[in-house]
């Protein structure tokens, strides 16, 4: 018998595919706008993270953040949506601010096939950042971006130190 691997390495929560759908759902219900990667990377986060926002329930379970959520989930949600890509669920435009993507061809018969509860709070949680955070320019979005995300560090710090786990 074959012994399983429990490599965090291949441990698919927030892997490539678990992001890759997250952006899709993101684009699709934002379609259609287009987001830098940056502007995907920090609603990735918040998209799990809902709860902390003042809106429904965070998603996923919280966990200690010791560095800084963009540097953490970059490289991971830019290779996610070249996965994403390859399968037309998004879409990859040059811009006057530089590379932008948006929801793909298929990206509405892929979001409408949701069937999974998990699937279905998803969409719910992007419909809320999309009605959130939607219509604020990229200058706008950073700024409160920036400081929602320092407010999230250092909240976890602080657990940290109550409980007496140093970072």
């Amino acid at each position: 018998m074959e012994k399983i691997d429990h490599s965090p390495l291949l441990n698919p929560f927030n892997g490539l595919l678990e992001t890759g759908i997250r952006a899709v759902v993101m684009l699709h219900v934002s379609y259609p706008k287009s987001f830098d990667l940056q502007r995907l990377t920090a609603l990735d986060y918040f998209i799990v993270r809902t709860g902390a926002l003042g809106g429904p329930e965070d998603l996923h379970p919280r966990s200690p953040m010791k560095s800084p959520v963009t540097q953490v989930r970059r490289g991971i949600v830019q290779r996610s949506l070249k996965l994403m890509m390859s399968h037309r669920l998004v879409a990859q435009k040059a811009s006057r601010i530089g590379i932008i993507f948006q929801a793909g061809q298929y990206s509405a018969l892929f979001c409408s096939s949701f069937q999974s509860t998990y699937l279905i709070q998803l969409r719910d949680r992007a419909e809320w950042l999309n009605d959130q955070f939607g219509e604020l320019d990229d200058g706008q979005f950073d700024s409160i971006a920036r400081q929602l995300l320092t407010d999230f560090i250092a909240e976890f710090q602080d657990d940290e130190i109550a409980t007496g786990q140093a970072p």
